[in-house]
C-alpha cells in the first residue's frame, strides 16, 4: 500500500513538474505550444526544398521521410541537451530533503515528449497524403514511442550526472548531437551495407529508431521486429546503468552541488 502510494506521489509530482516546465517555457507567448511546431516544420520546408527540389535526393515520400527523421531526432536531442543539466539546473530540488531526485531526468524527457505528441497528427497526415494511410502499422507507434523513450532515458541519467561532476559536458553533448545529426539518416537514406561507413548506421540505435517510426508512415509496413530487438537490447540495459549510476551518484550530489 506504501509503495503504491509512493510512486502514485511520484507520477503526480512529476506531472506538475512537467506542466510546470511548459508554463515556464511559454510565459507570455501568445503562440504558446504552437511553438513547438515551428522548428520542425521549418526543417521539414528547408530540407523537402534543398534535397527535394534544388539537390533532389530521388527518396520516395521525402517530405513524410524527412518529417519523421526531423520529429524522432527533434525529440531525442532537445531531451538529450535539456536532460543533460536535470539537476544542475535544478539545484532547489535536488538540494530539498525528500524529494524524489530519480525524476528530475524524467522531466525534461517527458517535456519534450509533449512536443513530439503534438506533432505527430501533422505526421500522420503528410503520410496520408503522400504514402496514404498507414493502416494497422500505427498500433507498433506506442511500442515505437516507448523504446525511444527507454533509451532516451539511459542516455539523459548518464549525462546529468556526469554534468554534475564535470560542468563541460553539456558543451561536449552539444558538439556530438551536431555530429550524430549528420551521421544519422535523418534527411538522407540510410546507408547501404556494401557501401564505406554502413557502420555508421547499421550499428547506430537511432538510426534504427528511425527505420522503425519510417516503416509504420512512410512504407505503411509493421516494424522490422530485429530491428526493434536490436534498439530494445541496447536500451534496456544502457536505462539499468544510467539508473544505478544516477542513484549511486545521487548521495554525493550535496557536496558536487
Amino acid at each position: 500500500m506504501q509503495t503504491a502510494y509512493r510512486y502514485r506521489h511520484g507520477w503526480d509530482l512529476l506531472t506538475e513538474l512537467v506542466i510546470r516546465d511548459l508554463k515556464l517555457r511559454y510565459h507570455r507567448s501568445f503562440i504558446g505550444l504552437g511553438w513547438s511546431l515551428m522548428k520542425p516544420l521549418t526543417q521539414l520546408a528547408v530540407f523537402t526544398i534543398v534535397f527535394g527540389q534544388i539537390l533532389p535526393l530521388g527518396i520516395e515520400h521525402y517530405a513524410t521521410f524527412v518529417f519523421t527523421g526531423v520529429l524522432v531526432w527533434s525529440w531525442l536531442s532537445s531531451s538529450v541537451t535539456s536532460g543533460t543539466g536535470a539537476v544542475t539546473d535544478s539545484k532547489e530540488l535536488a538540494l530539498r530533503p525528500g524529494f524524489p531526485l530519480p525524476l528530475l531526468p524524467v522531466m525534461p524527457v517527458i517535456s519534450q515528449g509533449v512536443h513530439f505528441l503534438i506533432a505527430l497528427p501533422l505526421l500522420v497526415i503528410s503520410a496520408t497524403i503522400e504514402a496514404g494511410f498507414p493502416g494497422w502499422p500505427l498500433l507498433a507507434l506506442p511500442a515505437m514511442i516507448i523504446l525511444q523513450l527507454i533509451f532516451t532515458l539511459g542516455v539523459v541519467y548518464l549525462l546529468s550526472v556526469a554534468q554534475v561532476f564535470a560542468r563541460d559536458t553539456d558543451h561536449l553533448v552539444q558538439m556530438a548531437m551536431s555530429i550524430i545529426f549528420f551521421i544519422t539518416p535523418i534527411f538522407y537514406r540510410p546507408i547501404q551495407r556494401t557501401r564505406d561507413f554502413a557502420f555508421l548506421n547499421v550499428y547506430n540505435p537511432i538510426a534504427r529508431l528511425l527505420e522503425g517510426y519510417r516503416a509504420i508512415f512512410v512504407h505503411g509496413t509493421w516494424p522490422n521486429p530485429i530491428t526493434l530487438g536490436f534498439t530494445l537490447l541496447i536500451a534496456v540495459p544502457l536505462l539499468a546503468l544510467g539508473i544505478a549510476c544516477y542513484l549511486r551518484a545521487s548521495r554525493r550530489f550535496d557536496e558536487a552541488l
